[in-house]
């Protein structure tokens, strides 16, 4: 089971999140907070969580420096940043801080709960949207991290490499293939760690690189 804190300030975005998230029986939600300062309360009343789902723009303390104060309060917890602010800047400042993760708001349902799986198991994850930008405006300059170049992979691993390139969701791939969205994730999560790519542009510029997908 995964627990998490859910923090955002918007009570209709809040609300919208937690129902989404309570549909996947693999996931608790431990508490919710409006702010940065709101989660420390929680994290210092002995609640222990995963994750941290937070957006960057809330009053009080923003989702940044609640990175900075959660690595020393609760360094286990993970934070996962789910923003509108799709700018690099951001993005770059929220891992460098000690982020796990960075959402848009814009991610679907299917893969919003793929990535917070995905941090649980101990990964990184950038949303597919960022990850293809960043791929398209740099292919051959972002880094790749243990890339195994002796891999074998499946023919059903091939094709959901295509899918992905191609920015279809677990949803759509399920629909697609006539397999389950639960196996479309097992083999997403196979292929992240076949690869050893850190997130979705790592795994498709390794899939382009070694001409596994044109």
């Amino acid at each position: 089971m995964l627990s998490l804190i859910l923090a955002e300030d918007h009570n209709i975005v809040r609300n919208g999140i937690r129902m989404l998230l309570e549909a996947d029986k693999e996931i608790s939600i431990a508490g919710e907070a409006t702010n940065g300062l709101e989660v420390l309360e929680i994290i210092s009343s002995g609640v222990k969580v995963d994750i941290v789902l937070a957006d960057i723009n809330m009053p009080e303390m923003d989702g940044i420096a609640l990175i900075k104060e959660l690595k020393i309060k609760s360094p286990a917890t993970q934070i996962v940043m789910l923003s509108m602010l799709d700018n690099e800047k951001y993005v770059s400042q929220a891992f460098s801080e000690g982020a796990s993760g960075y959402l848009l708001k814009s991610v679907s349902a299917d893969e919003l709960i793929f990535s917070l799986k995905h941090v649980h198991a101990g990964g990184r994850y950038l949303c597919a949207e960022l990850a293809m930008r960043l791929l398209n405006k740099s292919i051959y300059t972002l880094p790749l991290n243990r890339i195994n170049d002796n891999v074998e992979y499946s023919m059903r691993e091939i094709e959901i490499l295509d899918l992905i390139a191609e920015g279809l969701t677990n949803n759509e791939m399920s629909a697609k293939l006539f397999i389950s969205k639960r196996t479309i994730e097992g083999h997403r999560q196979s292929l992240i760690e076949k690869t050893g790519a850190k997130n979705t542009a790592a795994l498709i510029r390794y899939a382009v690189l070694s001409g596994i997908i044109q």
